[in-house]
């Protein structure tokens, strides 16, 4: 556990040098945040009429999902707007830990401290682990402080405690607290994996990003109306993240090879 530890705050110490992913860590939940906090606050005096009226052209199993009974149709108009947000906010803890970890073993090459560290007797499970948690740490760190502000701004914001509810419901904590740390685990995996193959740590960034596809892919589909997000479906989704997560952990394992990468990167 010690080993874990010193990679954790020798990781951190590197990679907090850099001007960029601090940018990332504090300017990217900070903008996923206030987005749908503007929405709310733009839409908080619609009236009920305007509300109705864009309420009858959502797809009726939207309405009925995600508008609990008692709310009007600008209140449900407001819940329908924040929801389109739930796959965009998901974005945080996904790049904020490719960021780190696609720099993570590529970097130390260029750097030659690579070469060093595998010299040392930790194991390949421990290096990884070490590498794995600095880069998930403060992802979901800044995930969950992104929906503390946007709970708090909410609170602030919505006079009408029904609405609230509805606007951070079981949907909402199931996405923050299960979903996005797998879809950390899921982003840091899959950048160790790049990062271990190739040589630039430009290529192991520009490369690793492509795994925001899938969180982009389900924005616009909810948004296109092809799918409903709700408790059921989210619900889904972390168990396939969960069974994900560790087939892409037991590749990474597997892929890296200390002996090669210390031989091929000469």
């Amino acid at each position: 556990m010690n080993k874990i530890k010193t990679i954790i705050r020798k990781e951190w110490a590197e990679v907090f040098k850099n001007r960029m992913v601090i940018f990332t860590v504090a300017f990217l939940p900070l903008l996923m945040t206030a987005l749908p906090l503007g929405i709310i606050f733009a839409t908080r005096d619609a009236s009920t009429g305007t509300g109705e009226a864009i309420d009858s052209q959502l797809p009726s199993e939207m309405t009925q999902s995600m508008c609990p009974q008692g709310l009007n149709g600008a209140e449900c108009f407001q819940v329908f707007m924040i929801s389109e947000f739930m796959m965009l906010f998901m974005i945080v803890p996904v790049a904020i830990p490719v960021t780190i970890a696609a720099y993570s073993i590529v970097g130390e090459k260029t750097t030659r401290s690579l070469e060093p560290l595998l010299a040392t007797p930790i194991t390949t499970v421990e290096l990884l682990i070490g590498k794995c948690l600095a880069a998930v740490i403060p992802a979901v760190l800044a995930t969950y402080a992104a929906f503390g502000i946007f709970a708090l701004g909410s609170w602030l914001i919505v006079a009408n405690k029904m609405l609230l509810m509805a606007l951070l419901d079981a949907r909402w904590l199931i996405a923050i607290f299960i979903v996005g740390p797998l879809l950390a685990v899921m982003a840091v995996a899959f950048s160790l994996m790049i990062s271990s193959r190739v040589s630039d740590p430009r290529v192991a960034e520009q490369v690793s990003m492509v795994i925001i596809v899938p969180v982009l892919a389900g924005f616009f589909g909810q948004m296109a109306g092809l799918f409903v997000l709700n408790k059921q479906v989210i619900s889904v989704v972390a168990v396939v993240m969960l069974a994900l997560d560790a087939l892409l952990v037991y590749l990474a394992t597997r892929l890296f090879q200390r002996e090669s990468i210390l031989t091929r990167w000469k």
